[in-house]
């Protein structure tokens, strides 16, 4: 926090959204990908997207990031 505060007035209100953020992030990118897989190229360039590994990892990630949410923000300090 200290690094940040040398460049940017930071509003520590703001940290709590940090890992909500985070996880609306890996949700855009799987619809992301998912929006465009009739593209020929993106079969191609992300063959692992419609796997069952890819969706298994994901669930997990994305239960770890509710966990994450359900935790205390991080504290400026």
């Amino acid at each position: 926090m200290d690094g940040y505060l040398e460049f940017y007035d930071f509003n520590p209100r703001e940290l709590q959204l940090v890992e909500a953020l985070r996880t609306l992030r890996l949700i855009h990118y799987s619809g992301w990908l998912a929006r465009r897989w009739t593209a020929p190229a993106f079969p191609a360039s992300f063959p692992w997207f419609n796997t069952q590994r890819y969706w298994q990892d994901q669930i997990l990630a994305l239960r770890e990031q509710a966990a994450l949410m359900d935790e205390s923000a991080l504290t400026m300090g």
